[in-house]
């Protein structure tokens, strides 16, 4: 479906970043061995191929060139230390002059841009394509074990629009720290320098300032230790017959929401935006499952989860701009029952607020229960994850010509995740993206929609 227009490496600029490395901490090697992010931005581009390549190409390529000498870890690779040796380093991401980030451009003729940056159910394969997959693990000449962790790919549609698709190892970095590299990015695509992001106080911050018990990288390490050059990173697979939407809860549904839960149960502690259009999600789903598969299978139990940003919440604070990840899994499990029956919202939206409360009020921290959240987030129970944030603004990144006019989590398609987002409209409002099977997806949006004109149509 695509024709290369071509194929590149970019580096930082010449000696402005040299040999450099960042060790994991903790909460980078909990992704390590997980599938990858992909993300995908729609913009409007009126114009032509020939305009594309000789105005936006080389513009891209410059500027993530600049962003590169602020941002170096996204031209690293990560390097894993072989098992036998006697004293074993963790993991680290690698820096050596002349590292690069793979960037394509190509050019999308068969797939309707304007189709693909809708909302309504569209098949998940059409959107494999647009974004760039990370190259295998290989064995470097010193014998340790080198993958690299950030790739990109820019597609055009001629007379219709740019797709941008980026994928990242998840070890690499959390939402926060993506969201402030494509800032930064755009920031400089934009304006042709790098002024604004030095003005702005958003460069990263390096320094590996989390202290935390070794046992907790034991937890982790035994199954990367065995990691060789024969792993692959997964990679997307066509999928039979399961479709993407989105849906948009606008900031006055959210509030009639709230306002129908608090009468439903005034005993609710915690009642966030996120928390409603979430426990709102859930239950709708495992609604559509239980109509269209039955109550008994193997989800009779499970689990919603999601990651809390902990840098404000170390004593002392982290910087807002510290590297890496930095977040503690929230974990809600229940019967499906519960959450499928006439109370499904109520209880979901309980369930949720009461795992979030737990975590975020534990006067242990987050590192001194950290084998409880993590045996809670990596059981074998069926889960839903939430990927993204609406605390950042996926629609703010405009490299030049418009915001975008849709966003997409491709990684959706690895599990039974949803995305939570700003939308593109307000920032106010909320918009959550899923993937499921065609018919259960024409089951959720019914009951979906049901559900949200029953409770908007309560009489206080």
């Amino acid at each position: 479906m695509l024709t290369i227009i071509e194929k590149c490496r970019i580096s930082a600029p010449a000696n402005t970043v040299g040999e450099r490395s960042l060790p994991l901490t903790f909460f980078d090697l909990i992704w390590l061995l997980l599938p990858p992010v992909h993300q995908l931005f729609f913009y409007d581009f009126p114009h032509s191929k020939s305009y594309f390549i000789d105005t936006i190409l080389p513009n891209l390529k410059h500027s993530l060139s600049i962003t590169l000498q602020h941002f170096f870890p996204f031209a690293c690779n990560l390097i894993v230390f072989s098992s036998s040796e006697t004293n074993v380093r963790k993991p680290e991401l690698r820096h050596v002059e002349g590292d690069s980030v793979a960037l394509t451009f190509s050019e999308c003729h068969d797939l309707d841009f304007h189709d693909l940056k809708s909302n309504h159910p569209r098949d998940c394969n059409k959107f494999h394509p647009l974004v760039p997959q990370l190259g295998n693990a290989f064995k470097s000449s010193s014998g340790f074990v080198k993958m690299p962790v950030f790739s990109i790919q820019v597609t055009i549609f001629p007379n219709s629009g740019i797709t941008i698709g980026l994928t990242n190892h998840h070890s690499l970095c959390d939402a926060r720290t993506r969201h402030q590299f494509l800032m930064g990015w755009a920031s400089i695509a934009k304006h042709g320098n790098d002024e604004l992001l030095l003005a702005s106080g958003t460069l990263p911050y390096y320094d590996r300032v989390i202290e935390y018990p070794n046992s907790l990288d034991e937890i982790i390490l035994p199954p990367i230790r065995t990691l060789d050059e024969n792993y692959n990173v997964p990679q997307l697979v066509p999928q039979t017959d399961v479709v993407r939407s989105t849906i948009v809860l606008t900031r006055t549904q959210i509030n009639w929401l709230k306002k129908w839960l608090l009468v439903q149960r005034p005993t609710l502690k915690y009642v966030s935006s996120f928390v409603v259009a979430c426990g709102f999600v859930w239950s709708c789903i495992a609604k559509s499952r239980v109509l269209i598969k039955g109550k008994k299978g193997e989800y009779e139990v499970e689990r919603f989860g999601c990651v809390a940003d902990w840098r404000a919440r170390f004593d002392p604070p982290l910087p807002q701009t510290y590297f890496g990840n930095c977040g503690r899994f929230c974990v809600a499990i229940t019967k499906t029952t519960l959450i499928a029956g006439s109370n499904g919202f109520t209880n979901a939206v309980e369930l949720l607020g009461t795992a979030i409360m737990e975590a975020v009020n534990n006067k242990q921290g987050v590192l001194k229960d950290a084998t409880t959240w993590l045996k809670k987030a990596f059981s074998q129970v069926p889960a839903i994850g939430v990927a993204g944030t609406p605390k950042h603004n996926v629609y703010d990144v405009d490299f030049g010509w418009g915001r975008p006019k849709k966003y997409e989590t491709i990684s959706l398609d690895f599990g039974d995740s949803i995305s939570v987002n700003a939308s593109n409209e307000s920032s106010d409002d909320l918009e959550v993206g899923l993937c499921l099977p065609a018919k259960q997806m024409d089951a959720f949006i019914t009951i979906y929609r049901r559900e949200l004109k029953s409770t908007l149509s309560y009489h206080f």
